[in-house]
Formats: C-alpha cells, structure tokens, sequence
C-alpha cells in the first residue's frame, strides 16, 4: 500500500530529499526491477577453494532490500552471466522466483521477463555493473548501476548509487524506489519484515 496523499515518511523525504522529480516520475512506475549479481550484489570479487568451487560475499542490508520489494508487490530478477548454485542458494532464502543464469544477452531477457509478466519496459528497471548490462539498461524504463562500475556504463544509468556493488548499493536503489512509490515508510510499522527476516 503506498500513500501518495499523505505527507511522505521521514525516512522517504530523507531518501529523496536530492532526487529529481523527473526520475521520482520514472520510478513510480516500476513493477519489476531486475539485478544483475556480480558487481552489483556482491563487489565482484571471485574467490575459489581448492577444489575450484566458487563463493560469493552478499550484504544482508541489501538482502533486506530486496524483500522490501517482494513485500511491497514489486517483482525482482537476478540475471547473470556466470552459473553457479550459490546463486540460486541465495535467491530461494530470499524468495525470488525469477533467477536466470549464464546469460548472454540480458537485453533479450529483460524482454521476456517484462512478458512473462504482463507488463511494459516502462515498468522495468535494471541494475548493472558492466558492459553486458548495457542493453538491459538501455531498454529498461529505469537504469541503475554503482559507482565503480566503467564510465560508459553509469553515463547509461538514470541514477547511480553512491555505495559500491556488494556494499550497500542494492538497498540504497530499493528504497529509492520503495520512496519513490510513497511505500518505504511502510516498513516502518509493526510486524512489516521485523526481526527474525531473513536477509
């Protein structure tokens, strides 16, 4: 439930308080936000045992983040382009459903996922970190990326957040849009993801 009459919750003028009325208009219309993983969920970093499996580092806040979204009615994505089961270990804790891997060509995915569930590009949003983001990003009706990501991917961006890929930069894109949509504040009411929430 968001509450566009109502005076904003603290937290949400806090969040937008520098953002653009022009991309506070582009996110009210987000239903689905997409993620790319490496670099964005978590800092990119590779670390491999002995045995070459493969772990990842994720933030719990962003984790939050991404629950806050579900929770709120907003459909989330994680599209990658590496395959590995820590993956989708990670998804199933949180509960997302759409989880593509080893892709190659995420601009075509977001395009299927956008018809899969009924809506438009408009109502999209995709965060990336990379060169095989950017032609998701350049179809999505909100682009998002990191602050350490190449020049020529946040010059694509409508907004970059100001914590790096796997630090923060997730949760700070969630409630932006959370914000956005006068449904931010909320989580600030009893029993909404409280303690014991798995992030």
């Amino acid at each position: 439930m968001n509450r566009p009459n109502l005076i904003p919750h603290p937290a949400e003028a806090l969040v937008l308080a520098r953002t653009p009325v022009a991309l506070r208009e582009r996110l009210t219309h987000i239903k689905l936000m997409v993620f790319d993983v490496d670099g964005v969920l978590t800092d990119g970093s590779l670390w491999y045992g002995e045995h070459g499996e493969m772990f990842k580092r994720f933030n719990a806040l962003d984790g939050h983040g991404l629950k806050m979204l579900t929770t709120s009615g907003i459909k989330v994505a994680l599209v990658t382009g590496r395959e590995g089961p820590i993956v989708d270990r990670r998804a199933a804790e949180l509960g997302l459903g759409d989880v593509i891997q080893n892709v190659r060509d995420k601009g075509a995915v977001l395009a299927e996922l956008v018809a899969r569930h009924h809506l438009t590009l408009e109502e999209s949003g995709f965060m990336g970190d990379d060169l095989i983001d950017l032609p998701a990003m350049q179809r999505a009706g909100f682009a998002a990326s990191v602050p350490d990501a190449p020049a020529y991917v946040t010059q694509a961006a409508h907004w970059v957040a100001t914590k790096s890929g796997g630090k923060g930069a997730v949760r700070e894109c969630c409630d932006l849009i959370l914000a956005s949509q006068g449904r931010l504040g909320n989580f600030f009411l009893p029993g909404r993801l409280g303690p014991g929430a798995i992030q």
